[in-house]
């Protein structure tokens, strides 16, 4: 690991726009922000009413892919914005409209945070996923690597797109301090997303002959690192992800899933399954690469620039997403049997 940063010297954040504030992290993140003292404002933004409590933070409904987050951010003199909006679940509707809220939301957003004079500090989630997964990629991936297969579709590539809108902002805006963080696969009590509805499934199928690395980013860790990010000035583009790795089955057998290998093109026909009792969206060409090849970040440019360890390792994010789901037990042997006769094969 490199030497250890202490912040830079900065002006305090005063008052700080969070988008997507209706979906767990952006709520976590919201009431982070809102205890430290040298923040006066937090403005929360989404296009539905939050489920959980926000104390003092202030809800906005506000859609940010129209020219109305200008107004919220110009109104209230926002100078610090964290951009969480990225849409991994498409839950909202067809894929256009997650891509629109992903890439025509960001667009919308930078270019108000471009016009506004009150502008000090831009924090973007990104993901990890832009290295996409490709047999041919390095073994751990620093943040100047490049993917050897580029994402090509899905919010794997929206985040893509983001960070070259985020890239085009620092150019016109010089002045500020931009931090993009791409972060491995969140893992938690609150955390909904694909990898997590996959992981639910009644029998989890596995790609025939491939057992790939995962690394895994627990809530509580990404929360502290936004907070850090946003009340510090910390410039750069930052992978972000437990220490360790976990072997796909490795994991299945912390958690005690029943799994089955089946062959790569029989995967299309489980997600019907997925989404009749986990709620997954079938599988998507980048999850399904992820299952293949899987994917893993160095994150010690992160820990030099904050003199700071993530609290949870990848495996121990894992364990503490399986007690909170009362994960366990034995795998249903009926289960397993009707999975082997859809796809027309005996265990």
């Amino acid at each position: 690991m490199g030497r250890t940063v202490s912040a830079k010297p900065s002006a305090a954040a005063r008052v700080v726009l969070v988008t997507g504030v209706s979906r767990f992290l952006g709520a976590r993140v919201a009431n982070a922000l809102q205890a430290d003292p040298s923040v006066e404002r937090v403005i929360g933004v989404d296009t539905v009413p939050p489920t959980l409590p926000l104390g003092r933070t202030e809800f906005v409904t506000v859609d940010i892919r129209t020219p109305n987050i200008a107004k919220v951010i110009t109104s209230a003199r926002v100078d610090t914005v964290v951009h969480l909006n990225l849409v991994t679940v498409p839950q909202l509707g067809p894929r256009l409209k997650m891509k629109e809220i992903n890439v025509i939301g960001t667009m919308q957003l930078l270019a108000a945070c471009q016009r506004s004079p009150d502008m000090r500090r831009l924090v973007v989630r990104s993901s990890a996923a832009v290295y996409g997964s490709s047999p041919r990629d390095p073994a751990v991936f620093s943040e100047l690597d490049e993917p050897a297969e580029p994402p090509a579709s899905g919010y794997a590539r929206d985040a893509v797109e983001v960070e070259g809108y985020v890239r085009g902002l620092q150019r016109r805006r010089p002045d500020l301090v931009v931090s993009l963080l791409r972060f491995a696969n969140f893992l938690g009590p609150d955390v909904d997303t694909p990898l997590t509805r996959y992981l639910r499934m009644p029998v989890v199928p596995t790609v025939l002959g491939f057992d790939p690395r995962l690394q895994f980013m627990h809530e509580d860790d990404g929360v502290e690192v936004l907070r850090r990010m946003t009340l510090e000035d910390h410039p750069g583009t930052f992978n972000a992800a437990g220490d360790g790795v976990l072997l796909l089955s490795q994991a299945l057998r912390r958690a005690g899933r029943p799994h089955v290998p089946v062959p790569a093109q029989s995967m299309q026909v489980l997600g019907d399954l997925g989404r009749r009792f986990a709620g997954l969206s079938g599988f998507s060409p980048e999850l399904l690469r992820w299952l293949m090849y899987g994917r893993v970040v160095d994150s010690s440019r992160l820990a030099a620039e904050l003199g700071w360890r993530p609290g949870y390792d990848s495996a121990t994010a894992f364990d503490e997403f399986v007690r909170a789901q009362g994960m366990g037990g034995n795998p249903p042997a009926e289960l397993l049997d009707r999975l082997a006769g859809a796809l027309g094969g005996t265990r």
